[in-house]
């Protein structure tokens, strides 16, 4: 392995992570800060079986159960492709640690190296469909910032390179593993000032917004309220 490659993999992915850290930290802080969370001035109302608890485990729970969302049961094609985008950006980003710290548990399991590699190959995939649908809808179009299509067009071409550095083979020279890690450390430091840190955001919002719906009786939602007898207005 070439000094260029041990550095990519270990001391400046270590940096790009601890600087992500820092940013996220100060963003956290501010936000609590400037934006504290308002007091329920709902009584506790509806199904008498919820409570603010269940109200937050279930829209937590809700984004892997699409029965549920109506965005997610018209549209099986758009979930499967949400699925598979997610999952490819697990799979590279625990490859960044998988290589450079546990290199022997990958060797001895081919599989592995072949799992991420179709992860992050079927991951690639989805992101040119979404690349093409941003560009070509036009309703994509009105809601799309610049940052839209650098972060969905960056992370495509990042799949590719994880899929092509899954198996850590430099035989053929250490190209794609240098891309790759290079790569990874410029998400590490631009993910935190772009969209693309929705998923730090995601379970404070969903916690607040299923705690409300528990409190009022609406979540987790319910076919039928046993003893409940619809009104003539209703």
């Amino acid at each position: 392995m070439s000094e260029a490659l041990q550095f990519a993999q270990t001391t400046l992915q270590e940096v790009a992570l601890v600087f992500m850290a820092v940013v996220y930290m100060l963003r956290l802080r501010w936000i609590f800060k400037r934006f504290p969370a308002a007091k329920e001035r709902q009584g506790s109302t509806g199904n008498p079986d919820t409570n603010p608890r269940k109200g937050f485990l279930y829209s937590w729970a809700i984004i892997g159960m699409p029965w549920v969302m109506e965005s997610s049961r018209t549209k099986p094609i758009m979930y499967g492709m949400f699925v598979i985008f997610h999952i490819g950006v697990v799979v590279a980003i625990a490859e960044s640690f998988i290589i450079p710290y546990a290199p022997g548990f990958l060797a001895a399991n081919p599989w592995l190296g072949t799992f991420i590699q179709v992860s992050c190959t079927a991951a690639c995939l989805v992101g040119v469909l979404r690349f093409i649908r941003r560009v070509s809808d036009k309703g994509m179009r009105a809601i799309s910032s610049p940052d839209d299509y650098f972060s969905l067009l960056l992370l495509t071409v990042w799949f590719a390179f994880a899929a092509l550095a899954g198996t850590n083979d430099a035989s053929g020279g250490e190209g794609f593993l240098l891309t790759y890690f290079w790569m990874t450390a410029f998400f590490l430091v631009y993910v935190p000032f772009s969209k693309i840190s929705h998923y730090l955001y995601y379970p404070i919002t969903r916690y607040y917004f299923g705690k409300s719906m528990g409190n009022r009786g609406t979540y987790p939602i319910v076919k039928s309220v046993p003893g409940y007898v619809k009104t003539a207005g209703e």
